[in-house]
Parts: C-alpha cells; structure tokens; sequence
C-alpha cells in the first residue's frame, strides 16, 4: 500500500428528521447570513425549501434564496450565485439538493471568497483557490457523493466544457434518507451508477497490496447493485435507501480508493459527453466504461479476473476470459438498470468521425497531454474508446 494522507472533516448527519439542526449547524460554523442554493421544482414542490425557510427564519441574521441549479452545473448560475452572495455579504452557502447543486455551492464559495478571481479559472487549473465560505448541504438524492468530496464540476456553456477541481470539503451534510424517495427513476438509476463509478474508478488500479482498501471497495460496489434491486422493485424501501445514500458518500471521500492512485478514465471521457449533449452525469458514465474496460483490460487482466470474481462470482476459464466475463457483466449490470452503454443507448445517435475526433481532442487538450492512471490515455486511444461506444 502506498503512502497516503487522509482527512474527511465533513460532519455527517443521517437519519429521520436530520434537517431539523439545519439553524444549529450553520451557527456552529460560523454562518449567520446564509444563501440557499436549490435545483429545479421538486424541492419547492415537497415543501423542503420552505421548512429550511421556517428553521432559519429568526435564527440567521440574513437569508436569501436562490433556485433554478440544473444537471450538469452551469458557469453562468454559478456567477450569478457569487454576486448574489457578494451583494448579500453571505458568510455561509446552504445547498438543498445533489450532486449539482452542492458542486455551485463550493463554486459560490470559493467565489465569495475571492470576490475579484474568476472562478473558472480555477476549474481549468489556471489559478487556485483555497479561501472559501463554510458550504453546508442538505441532501436529497443518493448520487454524486459532493456532499463528502473535495471536488466539483462545472459546465461552461459558451466552451462547451465541462471540467473538475479541486474544493474544500462541506462543512456538514445532512442526510435523511426519506428526504430522497421522491426522486424519479431516471435520476435515481443515474445516481446509483454514479455511487458504483466513484468506487470503480478507484478500484482498478495497477498499484498491489490495498487488500482491506480492495474489500470495502468491493463491499460497497455489492451493497449498491443489492439496494438498487430493493429500490426498483420499491423505491419507496427507506432500508435500501438508507443504504445507497451512505454509500453514495463514502464512495466520494476517497475513503474506497485509499493507498493507491485514482483513474477516472471514465468521468474524462464522460464529462465531455455530458458537456456537449447536456445528457445526464451517470448516463455518460456507464455509456463509456464497458467500452474503456475492453481498451485496457489487458494491461493487467488478473485486476479484471478478481473484480468478476469478487463482484460476480465469475470463475474458471482463462484469466482472459474471466476478465472479459466480468466487464461484460458489469455492463449488463447497467443495461438492467436501464442505462445507456454506448451510444445510441444514451439517446445522441451514432457521431461522425470528426465528432469522435472533437470529442478526444477536448479530452486530451489537443492531444497535448494523456489523462488518467491505470493506463494514461493519449488521443489516438481516447478516439479508439469512443469508436468503441459508437453504436
């Protein structure tokens, strides 16, 4: 195992009625002029906004409310949000929602704190942030896992791109597990596979001896896909629920993936997806892993031969074909949920080649650079990827 430094300060609170200390635990950080940030309808239609409302109202010296976040978070709100916040002398950014939400949270609060930086900057690496205001979150659907993780996305509309960074960690994050059984399937599919991803894309690593590292990683993955049959046989089950939302967190506080290098081959390839189709994060996911897994397999098959073994029971055979055993059943994994797994599944249609060539050169920066770990992956493998999707 290599040498590693871990620190997850986000404080958790899960169960029935955890929304209730909203007021407590903003003030324990330090907040006392807040800006809510929420997403689109439902949190307004559930009445949760207007009982955050009602528990801060009287116990915060200022709140404003702001909604309208969307899938795949824009630069554009994320500004608008900062000179709300500025204009507003917020000292606490208060997410209800998920993945989306919380990550134009830490961007509004990197950007109130930096009043004169422009925040994506930041995004494309240019600059680096690290004053913020306290982020604090309320969750509603198990997915993204941003309410533990030092990151978040942001989609610029006029570029196209769709780039992550790094960003403080929340301050708290409330999670009640019946805050989440209202969210419809699709979104509900695409967090599950977003949950299982976060863990995969540490998972397949070319560093050895992470065993405990390799059986809580493995535990999650099974403890997912277990839940999510739970969930689509009833998705009012508060038991499966309760389970992938935790899971969900863990799996995006690096705790899965500890002792080695990270991958994400599939979230590069992906965000570029989700940045020029504006398709769903989860969806992009599972449309370009399988075809990543038969690009790089081979690097180190027996990774592959123990992950169909542990996950799926997959034994005998070469180790060639219990690898290509178990992509294939993590891919028909997906397609049950139905998700898409190339892609005329996930709704875009087959690409030209030059759209193919587009799409790696923005994964690539041009060809100038290689991404990811467990095998760095210049353009000319990016575009075999894609054409493998492309169907």
């Amino acid at each position: 195992m290599q040498s590693f430094e871990y620190c997850c300060p986000t404080e958790i609170i899960f169960g029935a009625g955890a929304e209730d200390k909203v007021a407590e635990k903003i003030r324990k950080y330090g907040g006392s002029r807040v800006l809510i940030l929420y997403g689109g309808g439902s949190a307004v239609k559930s009445g949760l906004v207007a009982k955050i409302e009602r528990l801060l109202t009287g116990k915060v010296a200022a709140l404003r409310i702001m909604g309208g976040v969307k899938p795949n978070p824009r630069l554009s709100f994320a500004g608008q949000a900062v000179r709300e916040a500025i204009d507003g002398k917020i000292n606490f950014v208060l997410a209800i929602g998920g993945g989306s939400v919380i990550d134009t949270a830490k961007a509004v609060g990197l950007g109130a704190a930096n009043p004169d930086a422009d925040i994506w900057t930041h995004w494309l690496k240019e600059t680096h942030l690290e004053r913020s205001l306290p982020v604090g979150v309320i969750l509603t659907i198990a997915a993204a896992g941003s309410e533990t993780s030092d990151s978040a996305v942001l989609t610029d509309e006029a570029s196209g791109l769709k780039r992550g960074a790094i960003t403080p960690r929340p301050a708290f994050a409330i999670m009640n597990p019946a805050l989440a059984l209202s969210v419809p399937h699709y979104p509900l599919i695409c967090g599950i596979a977003d949950i299982i991803m976060h863990t995969l894309e540490r998972y397949f690593s070319r560093i050895e001896g992470n065993e405990f590292t390799d059986m809580v990683a493995e535990s999650l993955i099974k403890n997912v896909m277990a839940q999510s049959k739970a969930l689509l046989k009833n998705p009012q089950d508060l038991h499966a629920m309760s389970e992938v939302m935790w899971c969900g967190s863990v799996s995006h506080t690096g705790f899965t993936g500890l002792g080695r290098d990270r991958d994400f081959s599939a979230h590069k390839l992906g965000h570029e997806l989700s940045g020029r189709y504006d398709v769903a994060h989860g969806a992009s996911l599972t449309t370009v892993w399988a075809s990543w897994a038969r690009t790089v397999y081979n690097v180190k098959p027996e990774r592959f031969a123990g992950f169909a073994e542990k996950i799926f029971g997959i034994s005998g055979g070469t180790i060639d074909e219990q690898a290509r055993a178990g992509i294939d059943a993590m891919e028909n994994y997906f397609r049950g949920l139905g998700l898409p797994t190339n892609f005329t599944e996930l709704g875009i249609g087959v690409q030209s080649e030059a759209d193919l060539k587009y799409l790696a050169d923005k994964v690539t920066s041009g060809g100038t650079k290689k991404v990811a770990t467990f095998l760095p992956l210049d353009r000319e493998t990016v575009l075999a990827i894609y054409r493998r999707a492309n169907h």
